[in-house]
């Protein structure tokens, strides 16, 4: 079964549900645009209640260094993720400052896309491979779109890596399947409303993997 980040969580339940349903990363992000926006404090509290062995991943969406420096001085994640416009320096240079494990999102919308996957492997720690956001969208992840799983058939990354981007309880089996991913990263399709995590549909999520 691939491993489960649920990324995108606010509220102590939901965070307590997806590590009874199994995942093996959590998600925070500190993105203010973002309907599941926490603050320093408010994560604190939330990672609080992560167990030993899962991991707590902080998304960022290109980060100064002060941003980064108040999240950590509150928060012990264990992971950086970057879903900005991050070139590879800054990404190299975000893991020295922190010290952290750094994963690159990268969008892809179609077959030209992958060769920044080779780019950013060459710096980054882990790789999220998502669908790329339209033109002019006000969040660069968790708008739901999927991108043609076709793409990933047959690939290999110099990283480890996740497979996002409008995965849901409905096709994240079918898309393991088609890609071979091994960890899968999910927020919207695990949502009854932007920013507000469905207990039950967590739960589907995982169980869809394991069946």
């Amino acid at each position: 079964m691939a491993d489960v980040k649920i990324c995108g969580l606010k509220d102590p339940a939901h965070v307590a549900a997806a590590v009874e349903a199994g995942a093996r990363y959590l998600g925070f992000v500190f993105f203010d645009r973002s309907p599941r926006s926490v603050t320093p404090e408010e994560a604190a509290a939330l990672v609080a209640h992560v167990p030993v062995g899962v991991a707590s991943v902080g998304l960022f969406v290109d980060p100064d260094d002060e941003l980064l420096r108040r999240v950590l001085e509150v928060v012990p994640l264990d992971v950086i993720q970057l879903h900005g416009k991050e070139s590879p320096d800054r990404v190299a240079e975000i893991k020295a400052l922190t010290g952290l494990p750094v994963m690159k999102a990268v969008g892809i919308r179609e077959a030209s896309d992958l060769a920044q996957l080779t780019d950013y492997g060459l710096v980054a720690d882990m790789l999220l491979v998502d669908a790329k956001a339209a033109e002019g969208a006000a969040l660069p992840g968790g708008n739901g779109l999927a991108f043609d799983w076709q793409l990933l058939v047959g690939r290999r990354f110099l990283r480890p890596w996740m497979l996002a981007g409008g995965l849901t309880p409905e096709n994240v089996a079918e898309a393991v399947r088609l890609t071979g991913a091994r960890v899968v990263d999910v927020s919207s399709g695990v949502e009854s409303a932007p920013g507000v995590k469905d207990v039950a549909r967590i739960g589907a999520f995982v169980r869809a993997l394991q069946n």
